[in-house]
């Protein structure tokens, strides 16, 4: 999403101030080693990878599956393959692409691709983007057909959008603004594409009809509000827990939102090897962005009593490991009261997690698919009264949108989708030395404690130099590859298996003294009469 090194702060003059924006190292145009490790970061500030690598499949080779609102796009490759990729491209036909939206193959461009953005990146960041992509490994990956019925599909009907909402431009330093604020803006409007899901109106580009920053749905999840609003955006943050939760998905101190979807992915692949001073300006800048209500709290109903839609279900599926009173548990559990992903306008991603689970981060236990043991009124009401209780405020759950949550939910977790894989070669390696999918092959439920204790002492004393989060989710996925279908498990169902399993995993890893007694775990609804 991002990108760059803070400059300085304070005032300057706008000439001062040009020449600092642009005092980045000189580049060579011939493709040099400085110009490709300059392009190397530039792309992975812009999460380039996200959209342009398939699941399992090569780097930067294509054929993502984008969902947009008018078809299914499938994304292009991007090594230099002279056949599938860039490879028959000169830099002029990259620029074209790039900051014109115009492909010499296809004509234009749909505005799933952000170009809107990239319009505003220098000519320097450009080519060394260019000399990056031209030094990878070219990869034979022919791209895939869109799906995108008529009239869509004729993209001469581009020129409509284009007309209205794309203007071809490069970033302009604010003279009244610092040269950290100017740094973080270019970062913000360009090659991060910040806007891209974080605007109301996804397909009206950069222009003043996107609802600049206010939040919005992105591919079935809610991507928040991100002005200086102290209820509905970042405004209650401080700087250094805006920073925090770029970087590492989670925030310090009273900021309990949990990084997920889509945003959780660009953390991972982008915004974690971003230099902090870059994370920094691009806070500087946001924080002068207008603050902007997306939805007004008079019109909000009341969940905040006892008998509120959703308080029972609450209590008996979600309050053992969030508490009764939301606050969560320090450390292991984030908060649900004050937590501003939740209090979004849209939903979607409260309903996504509800469904789907998360896997173990930033050193939080695993959450369970706990909403694959409820029904869909159910996981309604209670997304109602997590979002308005203990002092929260969003607008309740419409329409279908639960249900349309659970379909397009595919998780390992929920059993949605197929088993992940360990991608750390060394814990991979280890797990293989020690055995680990036959110790788990056949386990009852029982002995998933003393099985783990055991385990998870001999992975720990093998020298993997992975993290405590990536043990649980690697013994997480052996697990699934072995007891996936097993019909011992079916009982009381499988999410609620793997998602208990999860748990002591995340138990015996981080507190191994303690035996699992505490352990936060599936909860089953109580029998029925």
């Amino acid at each position: 999403m991002q990108r760059t090194r803070a400059l300085s702060s304070g005032r300057v003059s706008a000439p001062i101030l040009a020449s600092l924006f642009l005092a980045a190292p000189a580049l060579a145009q011939d493709g040099s080693a400085d110009q490709i490790e300059r392009g190397k970061y530039l792309v992975t500030m812009g999460d380039c990878a996200a959209c342009h690598t398939a699941p399992g499949g090569k780097y930067l080779a294509g054929n993502y599956a984008l969902n947009m609102p008018f078809g299914v796009i499938m994304t292009p490759n991007l090594t230099p393959d002279k056949e599938t990729g860039l490879g028959d491209y000169t830099y002029a036909d990259f620029e074209k692409s790039f900051r014109q939206g115009y492909s010499k193959h296809v004509g234009y461009l749909y505005p799933a691709f952000p170009f809107a953005w990239y319009t505003k990146v220098t000519d320097e960041d450009t080519k060394a983007i260019w000399a990056y992509l031209q030094s990878l490994p070219p990869v034979s990956e022919k791209r895939q057909e869109s799906q995108i019925p008529f009239p869509f599909s004729v993209r001469t009907a581009l020129v409509t959008w284009r007309t209205a909402f794309f203007t071809e431009e490069r970033f302009k330093p604010d003279p009244n603004a610092s040269a950290e604020v100017n740094r973080g803006g270019y970062l913000v409007e360009g090659l991060g594409h910040c806007a891209m899901c974080h605007n109301e109106n996804k397909l009206v580009g950069n222009s003043s009809f996107a609802g600049r920053f206010g939040g919005g749905v992105i591919d079935g999840w809610y991507a928040p509000n991100i002005t200086p609003d102290g209820h509905q955006g970042i405004g209650a943050w401080t700087d250094e827990q805006v920073v925090t939760y770029l970087k590492t998905g989670t925030a310090p101190g009273n900021r309990p939102g949990v990084a997920a979807g889509p945003m959780r992915q660009t953390i991972m692949e982008s915004l974690s090897k971003v230099k902090e001073e870059d994370l920094k300006a691009m806070v500087a800048y946001l924080r002068t962005v207008p603050a902007k209500q997306t939805y007004k709290p008079k019109d909000l109903a009341a969940f905040d009593t006892a008998d509120a839609p959703g308080a029972s279900t609450y209590l008996t599926y979600c309050s053992s490991c969030h508490q009764p009173d939301g606050k969560g548990i320090e450390g292991a559990v984030p908060a649900l009261a004050g937590n501003t992903s939740v209090q979004s306008e849209g939903p979607e991603t409260v309903l996504r997690v509800i469904y789907g689970g998360l896997a173990a981060q930033s050193g939080l236990a695993p959450m369970v698919a706990i909403g694959q043991q409820m029904t869909d009124v159910e996981v309604r009401n209670v997304t109602d009264y997590i979002r308005n209780s203990w002092g929260n405020k969003a607008p309740v759950v419409t329409g279908d949108k639960a249900s349309e949550a659970r379909a397009a939910t595919k998780t390992m977790l929920a059993g949605t989708a197929p088993c992940a894989e360990i991608e750390q070669d060394k814990l991979k390696a280890a797990f293989d030395k020690i055995g680990i999918q036959e110790s788990l092959k056949g386990l009852k439920q029982q002995d998933f404690v003393p099985t783990l204790v055991r385990l998870v002492q001999q992975v720990k004393a093998e020298p993997t130099g992975v993290t405590d989060d990536d043990i649980v989710n690697g013994l997480t996925t052996a697990f699934c590859k072995v007891g996936r279908d097993d019909p011992q498990y079916g009982n009381p169902s499988w999410p609620a298996v793997i998602g208990t399993f999860a748990n002591v995993a995340y138990s015996q890893v981080k507190h191994p003294e303690k035996q699992a007694a505490n352990v936060p775990s599936a909860t089953t609804p109580p029998a029925k009469n």
